[in-house]
């Protein structure tokens, strides 16, 4: 008899997480995905201000490097920040019970991304410049995975109300020219509570439960 698929868990971290403690978190939940020891994981957190480096960042679009700490992320994609106002979303799913489609997990990201600003009252948008979700030609959501013995990892970053200068020191993403935005310079919804409530309803329509 195949074994019960426990529940996906939603954590919700209560102040801003350090980076280093989110990787080592991160990695210690994958391996124990991979071994059936725990639930698929959903962690939704803050950062204080720093930028990572994707796998395939490029040093010349690190404009500031003295600004605030650089972390070598080992997820996808290039430089991106994080801090205070951005709802950070670290996705830790099994996708040997999802497919083992990678593409379709990160369509099925942006997917979220975009029902989540639909219930708070955005149009949010693919774009042909690049992974993410974008509003007119400002981006506002970001996505960078990684993949370990079939288990994702990494996750999304929606701008809610962070210091969008902030974003000066690097060119995000690799976009060079695109301006960055958020729910509160669109003069949307910026309590985090509901936020979050929100990306919770979208998830639960866009990805639904694995099969057991």
């Amino acid at each position: 008899m195949a074994r019960p698929t426990p529940p996906l868990e939603w954590i919700v971290a209560p102040a801003p997480v350090p980076y280093e403690e989110a990787l080592a978190f991160m990695d210690a939940r994958v391996a124990a995905i991979a071994d059936g020891r725990e639930a698929e994981c959903v962690w939704l957190l803050e950062h204080p201000p720093l930028y990572t480096a994707g796998t395939s960042a490029d040093p010349a679009e690190l404009v500031d490097p003295d600004r605030f700490p650089i972390y070598e992320a080992g997820r996808g994609g290039r430089y991106t920040y994080h801090g205070p106002g951005q709802r950070v979303a670290y996705v830790m799913l099994d996708l040997k019970a999802r497919g083992r489609d990678v593409r379709r997990l990160v369509t099925g990201l942006e997917d979220w991304l975009i029902a989540t600003l639909s219930a708070l009252g955005v149009a949010g948008e693919r774009s042909d410049s690049g992974v993410g979700v974008f509003v007119g030609e400002a981006k506002i959501a970001s996505i960078g995975v990684r993949i370990r013995r079939w288990v994702s990892f990494h996750g999304v970053s929606l701008n809610v109300s962070p210091n969008l200068e902030h974003f000066s020191g690097i060119v995000p993403c690799g976009l060079h020219g695109t301006p960055v935005t958020s729910l509160e310079a669109l003069g949307a919804e910026t309590d985090m509570a509901r936020v979050d409530t929100a990306l919770r309803t979208s998830f639960e329509k866009v990805f639904g439960l694995p099969a057991a």
